[in-house]
């Protein structure tokens, strides 16, 4: 039997609740009821031979207190006239709620339309667009308000989180809630006062004027004549931004590695630093323009996403060479590839030389297998050496 039922019936309201249409209604001052529902009923011919059965099926559906019923008059040959439904309708939100159990949560929603209303209008549409997020939201909402009204107030305060001092808000509440802090101040604040190049919850005090702990380069100094601190021993070492940026020592060489215990197993070569990366964010050190005269190697892992990195890198060094993430390197080791999780989205990389392109289309197109990938660690350190203690002897990078 197809015909519907109670549990039909409330799954089409269910559903409207799930998609945000009947709170998104709400925040949008728009009516969505009454609405006639879906109602599949008995043919004439199941009237007549299927009494009881449609006789029953009436009665469940009359059962839905919710809902207002329209009727048609069928004829029976045996029992004469019979009411039947014919359409179905939920009348108002309250009805709607109240037969999938949400009533309170309703009510939940209204109040805080009301006060979004009283405080903030301008995210009166926001709300519209996310009433269900809107509504987890609930029991947020004095604190993210108190949040985004200081920032209106004095907005980029250049402080740390830790600083803001507003009742019942810690920065850690900050932190956990930038998502949609970032949405909101985006709306409400004025657009010179945000930094529109940072983006992401990554970049949040950036983008709202807050102090933010200063990046730090790690590295090491390969040649012990050129050491910065005293002693001739081994040193790592690691500074803010901008003290690297300020360094400028008589380096010739530099070699960027993803992987710590490469960084750490380069030994002595004239002239050459080596600094332990920090994937796609490399960008941050195009501030230290004494890199700009150096000879700069990138070795990264064989797979889509370490290409696009070198990719990312070079827009900021130009000069800069992969070093082992080529195709040679790649089948010498053979029986250390592995799989890739998810490869980069991108179908091309314009910074990329031919070689390396060519490479990066082989791995898109699964020429060698399925994801294939390299991870720089597996790679056969007296093979890695030697070809890198090449790249430090010649004048001309390879």
């Amino acid at each position: 039997m197809t015909w519907t039922t109670p549990v039909d019936i409330k799954a089409q309201i269910q559903k409207l609740w799930d998609n945000g249409d009947i709170l998104g209604s709400i925040a949008r001052n728009e009516n969505v009821f009454p609405r006639r529902l879906k109602l599949k009923c008995p043919t004439t011919q199941e009237y007549t031979n299927r009494f009881d059965e449609t006789r029953k099926w009436a009665d469940n559906l009359n059962s839905i207190k919710q809902c207002r019923i329209e009727y048609e008059e069928i004829n029976h040959r045996v029992l004469g006239k019979n009411n039947f439904p014919k359409q179905i309708w939920i009348d108002d939100l309250e009805q709607a709620a109240s037969l999938i159990g949400k009533r309170t949560d309703l009510a939940q929603f209204r109040k805080l339309i009301e006060t979004i209303n009283q405080r903030q209008p301008l995210l009166i549409p926001w709300f519209a667009r996310r009433p269900m997020l809107g509504l987890e939201l609930d029991d947020r909402l004095p604190q993210l308000l108190a949040i985004v009204e200081s920032l209106m107030q004095r907005p980029r305060p250049g402080i740390y989180l830790r600083q803001l001092s507003i009742e019942g808000v810690h920065s850690k509440f900050i932190e956990n809630n930038r998502g949609v802090l970032s949405e909101w101040l985006d709306i409400l604040l004025k657009p010179e006062t945000i930094e529109d190049g940072a983006r992401g919850v990554g970049q949040f005090n950036r983008r709202y004027g807050f102090r933010d702990k200063s990046q730090r380069v790690r590295f090491r100094i390969l040649d012990k004549s050129l050491n910065l601190l005293k002693g001739d021993n081994d040193q790592d070492i690691s500074v803010d931004i901008e003290c690297f940026d300020g360094l400028d020592p008589p380096i010739k060489t530099v070699f960027i590695t993803e992987n710590e215990v490469n960084y750490l197993a380069f030994t002595t070569l004239p002239g050459s630093m080596v600094i332990f990366g920090a994937g796609y964010g490399l960008g941050f050190l195009s501030h230290a323009t004494w890199l700009q005269k150096c000879r700069v190697f990138y070795w990264g892992d064989i797979d889509t996403h370490g290409l696009a990195i070198l990719n990312s890198a070079r827009a900021h060094f130009p000069q800069l060479k992969s070093i082992l993430m080529d195709k040679a390197t790649l089948m010498a080791h053979k029986h250390f590839w592995s799989t890739e999780p998810r490869q980069h989205l991108a179908q091309d990389l314009n910074n990329l030389d031919a070689d390396e392109s060519a490479l990066f289309s082989d791995l898109k197109e699964q020429v060698a297998g399925n994801n294939v990938r390299l991870e720089q660690e597996f790679i056969n350190w007296d093979y890695a050496w030697t070809i890198i203690q090449s790249c430090a002897s010649k004048s001309d990078a390879i």
